[in-house]
């Protein structure tokens, strides 16, 4: 037991010369320390006084220290988190990187005690070797970004934030969001840095149906509300001026140009593989005489391909181009490329136009194939029509998203070729104006 004293001793005031003379003399000692004192390790005691080149010299002799627990379920990295010691940090996450992971007995981990304190280098390091540790729950369904509102924590906020930024609107157990919060508590700057700086939803509802400012209205008026309800009402109308975010757009749009090419994949695929009017079923055939004869249309053959050879080329044409640019636009969703850009989903979308017209040819040669030849006459009337009119579709949307497109990129250059009717009048009005003044 002398030498366990010794070596708490020797951890408590950082003496890397003490620990190496003891684990020379008892190579099992800190082996040993491990179960013979249960409440804290030594390297529980060095990191808690912060002295690095002890707790590097205990991490090179006995990694396996930076995993076990105390009395409170706390590793080494908490402690070293809560006291934002960010080079021991640094130390503990290449001993044991998944105890970004391990909660203590309240149900913390090292990321959310970083938080607690205001952290900010210490969250850097965290949130960069475990990702998964900033998207833990702690009780009553509060994430990381609740607690640093809860505790104050601005600086350690807005270090997350840009982790987290899908989770900004995300809910507590009682509905609410970082932004009810920070209102509730008055937090004037971080209200501020909210709406300024993130995509907050300003007009968010919790589970009894509050916005931030019904939860300002029904809050004791003091100096802060006026500003308060400023700040609100600003982003309120920044809400109101850009009322569908690009981002939330885009993702409709590959989302819904995925469930499309998927599901115009499996049709082509399978009118592939069962052609109309079906295939041939054997290779041999009985005469009238019984006898076996080899059948000059192999089985597994398109029985379209020998009545109707000229529609059946034709729909294999149109049926492959419908199945290879569904594949293609499928592809692209899922190879990474920059979506944020109207221009390469404008290129999806007229992939996918392609691949719908495609599908509407082959559609219309099945319906030729297998109309009785009576009907043959009227049916194909109506089939021929209706492929004019759907072109005639197509080619009007595709001529409008051109030109929309083209519109935007010579806005982008300071050229307007059209204004809008509503806007023409306005104008005017501004540019009489200009001229009144001027005069």
């Amino acid at each position: 037991m002398e030498a366990e004293k010794s070596l708490y001793d020797a951890a408590a005031i950082g003496n890397v010369a003490t620990l190496c003379k003891l684990t020379v003399s008892d190579p099992l000692i800190l082996d040993r320390v491990s179960y013979t004192c249960p409440n804290k390790t030594p390297l529980h005691i060095a990191t808690l006084k912060g002295h690095l080149p002890f707790v590097q010299k205990i991490l090179n002799l006995n990694p396996l220290l930076a995993e076990e627990l105390d009395s409170q379920q706390s590793s080494a990295l908490h402690i070293a988190s809560a006291k934002g010691y960010v080079e021991i940090v640094r130390e503990l996450l290449l001993a044991a990187p998944d105890m970004c992971l391990s909660r203590d007995s309240q149900g913390r981990n090292p990321l959310h005690l970083a938080a607690i304190k205001g952290c900010p280098q210490v969250l850097i390091e965290l949130v960069r070797v475990s990702p998964l540790a900033a998207r833990e729950n702690l009780e009553r369904g509060l994430i990381v970004l609740h607690v640093c509102v809860k505790v104050n924590q601005l600086e350690a906020l807005k270090t997350l934030v840009p982790f987290l930024n899908e989770l900004i609107n995300a809910r507590n157990d009682y509905g609410d969001t970082i932004l009810h919060m920070a209102v509730r508590n008055k937090q004037n700057e971080i209200i501020q840095y909210l709406v300024e700086r993130t995509n907050i939803d300003v007009n968010a509802q919790n589970s009894k149906g509050q916005t931030a400012f019904d939860i300002l209205e029904q809050s004791p008026t003091d100096t802060r509300n006026s500003e308060i309800n400023e700040i609100l009402t600003t982003g309120l109308c920044k809400s109101k001026t850009n009322p569908k975010r690009p981002e939330k757009w885009l993702s409709k749009k590959r989302d819904a140009i995925m469930v499309v090419a998927v599901l115009i994949a499996t049709m082509a695929f399978q009118a592939a593989v069962s052609p109309p009017g079906g295939v041939w079923q054997e290779d041999m055939f009985k005469d009238s005489q019984g006898n076996l004869l080899l059948n000059p249309r192999r089985g597994g053959e398109a029985i379209m391909g020998h009545k109707h050879p000229k529609a059946f080329k034709s729909f294999i044409r149109s049926n492959t181009v419908a199945f290879v640019t569904s594949l293609s636009t499928i592809l692209l969703l899922i190879s990474g490329l920059p979506f944020r850009h109207r221009l390469v989903m404008w290129g999806l979308m007229v992939i996918m136009w392609s691949t719908v017209t495609a599908t509407a040819v082959t559609y219309a040669f099945c319906i030729f194939v297998v109309t009785p030849k009576k009907d043959r006459k009227s049916v194909g009337h109506v089939t021929d029509i209706s492929l004019v009119v759907w072109c005639c579709v197509m080619g009007i949307l595709l001529v409008g998203n051109t030109l929309r497109l083209i519109d935007r990129w010579l806005k982008s250059k300071g050229i307007t070729v059209w204004r809008p009717r509503r806007f023409r009048n306005l104008a005017a009005v501004n540019y009489e104006n200009h001229r009144q003044e001027n005069v």
